[in-house]
């Protein structure tokens, strides 16, 4: 028998290798990638917990839709995250362009804002569970020349908020009250919680790595 074959894939509605890092370091890959094609502009008004929360809902939900539309068949779980950086109930940008990550790292210089990451899963039976995961961070006050070497890097490019914390952004950093994996994009207790609680043998590469697993 196949054990491989007969046990539920993991598939992720996400390309960012940020998460799939994460993953890997609590010992778990994917079997799919499936990134989400999704418009993320913000609602009229709407807060930042509840854009991360949607769309991260959404990531899945159309990743549950390729699927189907692939005719993959067999159980699968699902995982989809975003994650949004606020000031206030101001949504800082994902930054493409040096002067809206500029204009970020200005906004963010000295003050303290919050990061949101949304984590959906829909399990085998198609049911769909979520967290949301709030953490604090504090940046020093930047300098010109920071925020001027820190461009430079190019570090920011498509980061939520305009930086990396785990690159060289981590030395702007004060304080940090809650998840640091949710802020570089996963929170990894949160998540595999989620996995843990749908089903999902989430020691099943520990096992393989120590010759637990069943064989036949």
């Amino acid at each position: 028998m196949d054990t491989k074959a007969a046990r539920p894939v993991l598939v992720l509605a996400s390309g960012s290798p940020r998460r799939l890092e994460l993953l890997a370091q609590a010992g778990i890959e994917p079997d799919r990638l499936l990134p989400a094609d999704l418009d993320e502009s913000p609602l009229r008004n709407e807060h930042p917990r509840s854009l991360a929360k949607r769309l991260a809902k959404a990531k899945a939900e159309q990743a549950v839709r390729a699927l189907r539309e692939l005719d993959v068949a067999g159980p699968r779980f699902v995982l989809a995250a975003d994650t949004v950086v606020s000031v206030g109930r101001q949504i800082m940008p994902k930054a493409e362009l040096a002067e809206d990550a500029i204009a970020n790292l200005r906004t963010l210089s000295g003050r303290t804002h919050r990061v949101y990451t949304g984590v959906a899963l829909v399990g085998p039976s198609g049911s769909l569970r979520q967290r949301l995961i709030e953490t604090r961070v504090r940046f020093k006050r930047l300098s010109r020349e920071d925020i001027d070497c820190y461009i430079a890097s190019d570090e920011w490019r498509g980061k939520a908020g305009g930086y990396a914390i785990q690159g060289l952004a981590g030395t702007f950093v004060v304080r940090l009250i809650g998840s640091y994996t949710s802020v570089v994009g996963l929170p990894l207790y949160e998540t595999l919680s989620l996995l843990a609680g749908e089903g999902y043998d989430i020691h099943h590469r520990w096992k393989a790595a120590t010759g637990q697993t069943e064989t036949a």
